[in-house]
């Protein structure tokens, strides 16, 4: 089979999760949070995958419930897809794993920061800025000296 042009680690990570039992849209996004990190996936990035996933025939929809909820189960189409991309989806996994860790570790007040800075920038004096490139100079100089093993 060849592999289509799929872009972006949610195709993946859906048919991950749809291995292991259907679900409907709302929980595939609540799960794409809780297992994964994702920060509140929307609906309008999480129904297009899923509409291009049905269209590739790597997915299936039925109605179950009261009001019919759509859920989604991955096709035997999907599993050898999903097999066959096992080693990017492995890569995947670690790359949440390390981004969840450095979560952790401050990484999100980090990038909180970055972001101020990079929006407040226009406004800093020439002072502020030459303190700011010290910092950050300084800063990642420690964490280099972590890296490589130093105190």
């Amino acid at each position: 089979m060849e592999k289509p042009k799929l872009r972006g680690y949610l195709r993946l990570l859906i048919l991950h999760m749809l291995k292991e039992k259907p679900m409907h849209g709302y929980a595939i996004m609540t799960e794409l949070e809780k297992r994964y990190g994702i920060p509140e996936p929307s609906a309008g990035a999480i129904y297009p995958v899923l509409s291009e996933l049905k269209g590739l025939k790597l997915i299936e929809m039925e109605g179950r419930g009261k009001r019919e909820k759509k859920v989604y189960r991955i096709t035997e189409e999907g599993l050898k897809f999903l097999e066959e991309n096992r080693e990017e989806l492995n890569e995947i996994l670690q790359k949440i794993e390390a981004y969840k860790e450095f979560s952790k570790l401050g990484g999100r007040e980090l990038a909180k920061t970055m972001k101020e800075l990079l929006e407040k920038l226009p406004e800093l004096n020439e002072n502020q800025k030459e303190r700011i490139r010290e910092e950050i100079l300084e800063f990642t100089r420690r964490i280099k000296l972590i890296l490589l093993g130093g105190d």
